[in-house]
């Protein structure tokens, strides 16, 4: 049957919309707080653990630096604060999310200076501080951040939301892992010592977090959250504290069921193993391959920015396309097969065109799968009375295997070589998958694919 002049106009007017959905306020404004939440990330992991590698650390004690990012794992316990009481001052002049948010970047900025100023050979305990201090801040401001993400953007903009907020972090990681290392060469280049490249290079990472508070500034508070705000105000704040604690938890775990919701949380822990476990290990890996600071910061994450950034919107593509469960596995499988590559670099040895291609491949499905993820996630997650604290329960729990399952990364890299280290984090992905056919069997999917459609 051809199709109707109507018909054949919807995909050519769908294709404007979507790209013309990037440039709307609320995205931009989205990605810019993108930029901001993955800023410090790396500056509290593989670029400190690059600097450990670097200045002679041994790779036990730097699989162990990832506890640092405990907050990370337990921020859920004081989200409940972030959705219930308000910043003082700063919450009256800017509303609940914005005052939260100008907090956790203030305090930030402050981290990431103290922690530049000290050695994690000569300072390991207050290197180890300072880094659990920037994850601290970090992860508040990612319980702001993403209660924001899914409050601000209506359901026609949340994929380009996402595809925007993962793109803008992956840059921001950028700019704290490979910005750093050519900051940290081309201060020595001026006559800095080792040390004073590094704490000047630490310093200028500071100074971005001007972006988020810039941002900050010039948003406004969410609808949903002003509005959810407004139906309790006046209540007591140990009684509204009490109140969202306990009726996040009712809400999540009475809409799954008790078994599918536990279900669901060991599968946020485990969707994103395969990346963790081997992400924790890539900056001593190309150290111990030879592979020169430069290199790393050009092959490693230079060349991989491309891929990031085309990975980032076609997750966004992909999890607009697909129904969310066609999507989980399409990611799945992307992410674990792209660790054999650096299985493969490693037989080959320092091979800069090998690498290239490895971290190219990398950067791209971790990029698809992260869209995904956060599709996903932000599914679970719809009641602005409780968007904080569900939201960072979830990703609290996608943190643990970034932090407390990749500590033995090292541990595994001593046992097994770098060869079949890799090929173990390809592994990895296979309990999700397990639990991910679990909760496809038992239709886990289907009502949260419902509910978009109908926003």
């Amino acid at each position: 049957m051809p199709a109707t002049p109507e018909a054949a106009a919807a995909p050519r007017r769908s294709f404007t919309e979507g790209l013309a959905v990037y440039l709307k306020p609320r995205v931009l404004i989205v990605l810019f707080l993108g930029f901001s939440s993955g800023l410090p990330l790396a500056l509290s992991s593989s670029t400190l653990l690059f600097w450990a590698a670097e200045v002679g650390v041994d790779l036990k004690t730097i699989g162990l630096f990832a506890l640092v990012g405990t907050p990370y794992t337990i921020k859920f316990l004081w989200a409940p604060l972030v959705d219930a009481l308000d910043v003082p001052l700063l919450g009256r002049w800017l509303g609940r999310r914005r005052g939260w948010l100008l907090l956790s970047q203030i305090l930030l900025m402050a981290a990431i200076f103290y922690l530049g100023l000290h050695d994690p050979m000569t300072a390991p305990f207050a290197v180890a501080l300072g880094a659990l201090v920037v994850a601290a801040a970090s992860a508040t401001q990612d319980i702001v951040v993403d209660a924001f993400r899914v409050e601000s953007l209506p359901e026609e903009e949340q994929a380009a939301g996402m595809a925007s907020y993962v793109a803008a972090y992956r840059v921001a990681m950028l700019a704290s892992s490979a910005g750093a290392l050519y900051m940290v060469s081309g201060f020595q280049a001026f006559g800095f010592s080792k040390q004073g490249a590094w704490s000047a290079s630490y310093v200028a990472m500071a100074a971005l977090v001007v972006v988020g508070m810039l941002t900050t500034l010039l948003a406004r508070e969410p609808d949903k959250s002003a509005g959810a705000e407004a139906a309790h105000k006046g209540e007591p704040p140990l009684t509204r504290l009490a109140r969202t604690i306990t009726g996040a938890f009712q809400d999540f775990f009475l809409r799954e069921g008790v078994v599918i919701a536990l279900v669901v949380l060991c599968f946020v822990v485990l969707f994103k193993l395969t990346d963790a476990l081997a992400g924790v290990m890539t900056g001593p890996f190309a150290v111990d391959l030879g592979f020169t600071r430069n290199e790393y910061a050009t092959i490693i994450k230079g060349v991989g920015f491309v891929a990031t950034i085309v990975g980032g919107f076609a997750g966004g593509y992909v999890a607009r396309a697909f129904p969310l469960v066609t999507s989980m596995w399409i990611a799945s499988f992307l992410q674990a097969s792209a660790n054999l590559a650096f299985s493969w670099q490693a037989m080959v040895g320092h091979d800069i065109a090998w690498l290239t291609f490895a971290i190219t491949c990398e950067n791209f499905t971790s990029a698809i799968g992260t869209v995904i993820y956060v599709a996903y996630l932000s599914a679970l997650c719809r009641n602005p009375l409780h968007t904080a604290t569900q939201y960072a329960l979830l990703t609290a729990l996608a943190a643990v295997g970034r932090t407390y399952l990749s500590a033995t990364a090292g541990y595994i890299v001593s046992a097994t070589g770098w060869v079949w280290f890799f090929v173990i984090c390809a592994l990895a992905a296979i309990p999700g998958m397990l639990l991910l056919a679990f909760l496809q069997s038992r239709g886990h999917f289907a009502p949260l694919d419902k509910a978009r459609q109908k926003n």
